[in-house]
């Protein structure tokens, strides 16, 4: 996934005056200028309109950004009934480009979209958000060490943190996308301490999402046929692709997975390390990192988490381990989650074999090692 440096803040309506590119939302009518019949209703309790959800895109001028704005804006990722307000951030230098994303999303005339907030100001930025999706953050550049790119993040994270704790609307959603996306979020949960930790999320829809594409193509099923796979701990190479309860529709009924592929080595081997390192085949063929399929995951991210997931479908979120599958509690980890009226819940009872298990372990541990690194940037 693209990493863009961009820092954020995030609460209520700004009304102070900006010399930041905007697009202010229209003032709402009041009740007295409704028509009588609309009146009637509201005087019910009926509401006939949703009002608008604030969503915030850090590093918006980017090339994740800018598959993503287009998609929340159409109503991708809340619905095609529900307004947005769309607040998009990035650094100074990029401002210009931003202002060509601003353009454009007013050239694209998306009826859902109700204002665009365009800022290099974090405050302005940030200012009322209901979702926060974090695409910004340090990339890792040529000669840079590991802990030179885990302190870059730990300081943009915990700044980050400090302007959602200030700015935030109450019970805002959070994603981290940019990387190390796992422990992102853990920097910026643990400096954000007002916000419940199970608003603050990681993506690994995007791993969970191309595990269902591999078995797709395997069996030369429709990809929506496919469904539970797992993405166990960190968005990395040390991730778990699991389909060991992973099943497909089929005109006889649910079949396994592992059945229909009858093939343990490749499931076991090349399927693991494709899903793994899909990421760099994607910059090898592009020269460009993954966008479009990060975007259009962490629309599915956000959308499941509000408006919920399949009965009997669960899905891949990093989230923060309470313990469950023996998993070290604080640390974020890719779970098996179902949703419902925006909350996760970790699927719990799956079995676990001897495979398995040493994958959740690995993983689990080199978070463990990644909390300690970002930990010793602090001091």
């Amino acid at each position: 996934m693209e990493s863009n440096p961009s820092i954020m803040k995030v609460q209520g309506a700004c009304n102070r005056p900006s010399n930041h590119l905007s697009i202010r939302p229209s003032v709402r009518p009041s009740i007295a200028r409704l028509s009588p019949l609309l009146l009637g209703w509201h005087l019910l309790g009926v509401s006939m309109a949703k009002d608008p959800v604030r969503v915030l895109v850090t590093g918006a001028a980017g090339q994740i950004g800018y598959a993503l704005v287009p998609m929340i804006a159409r109503g991708v990722m809340l619905g095609p009934d529900q307004p947005v307000i769309l607040h998009m951030l990035d650094i100074p230098p990029a401002a210009e480009a931003l202002n060509g994303v601003r353009m454009e999303l007013v050239d694209a005339a998306f009826p859902l979209l109700k204002g665009v907030v365009a800022t290099t100001d974090a405050v302005e930025a940030c200012t009322g958000v209901n979702i926060a999706v974090m695409v910004g953050g340090f990339p890792r550049k040529e000669g840079m060490e590991r802990k030179d790119v885990m302190s870059k993040n730990v300081s943009i994270y915990k700044s980050q943190a400090s302007a959602l704790e200030a700015y935030a609307a109450p019970n805002c959603k959070v994603l981290v996308v940019a990387n190390p996306a796992n422990t992102n979020a853990l920097i910026l949960k643990e400096f954000a301490p007002s916000i419940p930790a199970k608003n603050i999320t990681c993506l690994t829809r995007l791993d969970h999402n191309r595990a269902l594409g591999q078995i797709s193509e395997r069996l030369t099923v429709q990809v929506s046929d496919v469904k539970n796979v797992i993405i166990w701990g960190n968005h990395s190479s040390t991730q778990y692709p699991d389909v060991s309860h992973a099943t497909v529709k089929t005109p006889s009924g649910e079949k396994p997975v592992r059945e229909l592929v009858s093939d343990d080595a490749w499931l076991r081997g090349e399927f693991i390390t494709t899903v793994q390192q899909r990421g760099a085949a994607i910059i090898k063929a592009r020269k460009l990192s993954s966008a479009l399929s990060a975007a259009s995951s962490a629309c599915d991210h956000i959308r499941d988490w509000v408006l919920g997931t399949p009965e009997g479908t669960w899905v891949s979120m990093g989230v923060y381990s309470d313990g469950s599958y023996n998993v070290p509690a604080g640390l974020i980890y890719s779970f098996p989650v179902t949703c419902n009226a925006g909350e996760w819940t970790i699927v719990q009872g799956l079995s676990v074999d001897e495979f398995s298990r040493k994958k959740l372990d690995a993983t689990a541990e080199e978070l463990s090692e990644e909390k300690a690194l970002a930990y010793s940037c602090l001091s």
